[in-house]
């Protein structure tokens, strides 16, 4: 590509869920033209894109004919076959490339990139078969955490040992080469949403702060609330992280911040991310057109943050009695609705998220939480100063 891919050009997205829906909407806005690629029909990217292909991704002649019709691909979902990404690098780039995209897949090889490029990371050890459990958790102690070494999302494909003897429980369980992890006491989950363009430019969101429940992310405040050291370090081993792996596009770096302020790399998802969706109305430019503009050869934009945002993901437990009561949460103010198109709710499934400003962090959670509270008080509008 001799210069940036401009308006009016063909963006290939592999994976079809929210993320690439949301990247799609950010792409059609500023005039680009999105083909999406999945097993699915009918998909949540797919309804708003221009094409959607719908096959296996393990169906090279499909991915050729996919490949073919775009300028550059991207992704929105890490578990992408090797060959099928190989096949579609030889007709169109593929932003980030093979080698961001082998290294995530994968928590074995994920941790052993980390720790050889002296990014700090919690004591691991590969566990490939079960005679290997034993020796592993005599030498990283109990607790731990077996989690199996790929194809693991929102705390899917893992399972805590609090003691020698869980070991047969928690390896049937998972049943397949794994990862065992040194059990981490953290004081918080952070994450550090930032993008990286085709000249090197390293853009970023900072340090924000998220909250899990059963292991699915559930809240989102930016900014952190964290000293200025333990952010202006999160961002350096992300922006180190990047660089190492060549990574074009929006990508992010999760962190457990321990005891006495140090950071450990949990995971890396070399993708737009749950915890950036806050920038949608949070920042001058989204995560999404960050992802964009990247992959593109476009300069990046600013992220700056005009107030603190919070995010609340909305799991289709809300629909266990009927439709949820968006009337009350729209009521509130500074309150943004994102629906992702998903015909079907169920328990734990990612459904939508809320968006808010506020004049702090701590009133930005206080107002994203009250906001998906009302979502369940059955038509009562509730005001909020």
């Amino acid at each position: 590509m001799s210069g940036p891919l401009l308006p009016g050009a063909t963006i290939g997205v592999l994976g079809s869920g929210q993320l690439g829906r949301m990247l799609a909407l950010a792409a059609r806005r500023m005039g680009y033209r999105v083909h999406v690629y999945s097993p699915e029909r009918d998909s949540p990217a797919g309804r708003v894109a221009d094409h959607e292909w719908s096959a296996p991704y393990e169906d090279l002649d499909a991915a050729r004919g996919f490949a073919r019709g775009v300028d550059v691909v991207t992704l929105e979902f890490e578990n992408i076959p090797a060959e099928t990404v190989e096949e579609i690098s030889a007709l169109a780039p593929v932003r980030p490339g093979l080698r961001a995209l082998r290294t995530t897949q994968n928590r074995l090889r994920e941790k052993e990139f980390l720790r050889g490029a002296g990014f700090p990371v919690t004591p691991f050890r590969a566990v490939p078969d079960r005679a290997s459990l034993d020796a592993a958790i005599e030498e990283i102690g109990v607790p731990a955490v077996l989690k199996t070494a790929g194809f693991g999302y929102d705390g899917k494909g893992q399972t805590r040992i609090s003691a020698p003897e869980d070991a047969d429980a928690a390896w049937n369980a998972l049943g397949g080469e794994a990862v065992l992890e040194a059990w981490v006491d953290f004081e918080a989950e952070l994450s550090v949403v930032a993008a990286r363009g085709l000249d090197g430019s390293f853009e970023h969101y900072g340090a924000v702060r998220n909250t899990h429940s059963q292991h699915i992310l559930d809240l989102t405040v930016a900014p952190a609330g964290v000293p200025p050291e333990v952010e202006e370090e999160a961002v350096e081993i992300a922006a180190g992280v990047f660089e190492e792996l060549g990574i074009v596009g929006t990508a992010c770096v999760e962190f457990f911040l321990a005891g006495g302020g140090g950071l450990l790399v949990n995971e890396i998802a070399p993708r737009p991310h749950n915890s950036g969706h806050w920038t949608i109305e949070g920042a001058a430019t989204s995560q999404f057109e960050q992802q964009l503009r990247a992959v593109c050869g476009l300069p990046l934009g600013s992220t700056h943050r005009p107030e603190p945002a919070a995010m609340a993901n909305l799991l289709g437990d809300l629909w266990t009695n009927g439709e949820p009561d968006w009337p009350a949460a729209l009521a509130m103010p500074r309150v943004s609705l994102h629906l992702y198109g998903k015909r079907e709710p169920r328990p734990g499934r990612k459904m939508g998220h809320l968006t808010v400003r506020a004049p702090t962090p701590e009133k930005a959670a206080q107002r994203a939480s009250s906001a998906r509270e009302s979502l369940h008080r059955n038509g009562k509008l509730t005001a909020e100063t």
